[in-house]
């Protein structure tokens, strides 16, 4: 309790102390989001359950919109009722716990439908404001994945740490090998043949893009390990920053790789952004074919190719466009860029069985109101 109460807002226990005084009363909040989300509260309610277990308080809780289903913005997503002394100083740490999670499951959703044929790897954890919200995260893309994988998207196969792996049906964090495991090796290769010295039995990707050659490290660790690529046990990850192309490649032969295997895409009015996504800097479509086509010539079309750096919804529909061969994508992008987006309310609209709520909320007695006839 004294947790609780130095991190809620001040008002709500002078509220709960007032309240104390004149007389308790059973309230019903109502929980939503300004935005569109998928529902992905499983672990605010978990947390207010738990609360109340060893306060000794009774709560009910009504779920309007059931787990990984779709909301419109402003419809609420759950009911929760009980004492108001009781729940009041609950408020803040709740809607901290529910607003975020919902527009990343939301995101993670809407990613998994738009490459619906490609399994995603979470790598958020880096991005997290500490232990909590890594778990919020991995927790929310799990639930959107699965929300997905219900319209037939392969979603999110794992995520890059242990502690939240369970989410995704993992005992263990998925992932080979940093940019700094590179440069201490000294080369792509060499960073290859340590890594399958220290794990023969598993398989491998490699980053190749530490020395701007990814097209030739790439080939090399091919090279020397041709069983592993003709078993499909060798991936390639490209994770080329935007200040600079794939090795080879600059805006004109971008154009030429996306013409060579996906004529017309770029034909196409696009916007400043999608151009980016298409023929730009970084990890685009045409990088993705050129590595594809590198592979392919050179006789190893088994071999993967995991791609990361900034995959959030719109890079996977420019990706999508342009047919490009991922096999994994690895991103962190489901997290909300806006974190105004992410904010949620709960308003009590009800006091002692009577409905009630401020001017303008009225919207949110409808489905209390449809459920209690």
């Amino acid at each position: 309790m004294p947790q609780i109460e130095g991190r809620t807002d001040a008002y709500f226990l002078r509220m709960r102390d007032i309240v104390s005084q004149f007389g308790d009363c059973r309230v019903t909040y109502a929980v939503f989001v300004r935005r569109p989300v998928v529902a992905a509260y499983g672990l605010a309610l978990q947390w207010v359950q738990n609360v109340a277990h060893h306060q000794g308080f009774p709560v009910e809780i009504t779920e309007v919109h059931p787990e990984g289903t779709w909301v419109g913005a402003g419809d609420p997503l759950f009911y929760l009722t009980g004492s108001l002394v009781s729940l009041a100083p609950l408020e803040t740490l709740l809607l901290q716990k529910t607003g975020a999670a919902c527009v990343a499951a939301h995101n993670a959703y809407q990613m998994a439908l738009a490459l619906p044929e490609v399994p995603f790897l979470a790598m958020d954890a880096r991005h997290c404001a500490g232990g909590e919200m890594q778990e919020l995260m991995a927790y929310a893309a799990a639930v959107g994945s699965r929300a997905a994988q219900q319209e037939g998207a392969v979603g999110f196969i794992g995520n890059a740490n242990h502690a939240t792996a369970g989410f995704f049906g993992q005992e263990r964090g998925l992932g080979t090998m940093p940019h700094a495991f590179i440069g201490y090796a000294g080369s792509t290769l060499r960073a290859a043949e340590m890594y399958v010295e220290r794990f023969p039995d598993e398989p491998l990707t490699v980053l190749v893009d530490y020395f701007g050659q990814e097209v030739t490290d790439m080939l090399e660790v091919c090279r020397r390990f041709p069983d592993r690529a003709a078993a499909g046990e060798l991936s390639v990850r490209l994770d080329t920053h935007g200040g600079r192309f794939l090795e080879g490649l600059d805006p004109q032969r971008s154009y030429e790789v996306l013409e060579r295997h996906t004529p017309g895409t770029i034909r196409r009015y696009r916007s400043e952004k999608e151009l980016r996504y298409l023929v730009g800097t970084g990890v685009s479509a045409a990088a993705i074919w050129r590595m594809r086509e590198a592979l392919d010539e050179a006789g190893f079309p088994k071999v993967k190719i995991v791609v990361s750096s900034g995959f959030g919804i719109s890079k996977c529909m420019a990706m999508h466009d342009a047919s490009a061969p991922i096999d994994i994508v690895g991103t962190g992008s489901f997290l909300p860029d806006r974190w105004s987006e992410t904010y949620a309310t709960a308003d009590i609209v009800s006091y002692d069985g009577e409905p009630r709520v401020k001017i303008g909320r009225e919207f949110l007695l409808q489905k209390i109101q449809e459920r209690t006839g």
